[in-house]
């Protein structure tokens, strides 16, 4: 695939950005106290936010390979 330069740059920065921001907000997550219930299980609100984290980190990698492998082209 072939992209100009600055859409390479663009995706590249973005991935860069996503793989950087999410996990000291997982982090903040697994603090909170509304992450467990008294008996120490995982709630809704820990469920819910792993899952954004992964898909938002997973989607970023995958747009820093396509970054990357656009200026390879």
């Amino acid at each position: 695939m072939e992209l100009p330069l600055p859409l390479s740059i663009v995706l590249i920065v973005s991935g860069l950005w996503s793989l950087i921001v999410w996990p000291p907000f997982l982090r903040r997550v697994f603090k909170d106290p509304r992450s467990r219930d008294l008996h120490g299980a995982a709630t809704r609100f820990l469920k819910v936010h792993f899952m954004l984290v992964s898909t938002s980190m997973i989607l970023g990698a995958a747009t820093l390979v396509i970054g990357f492998r656009t200026l390879a082209a």
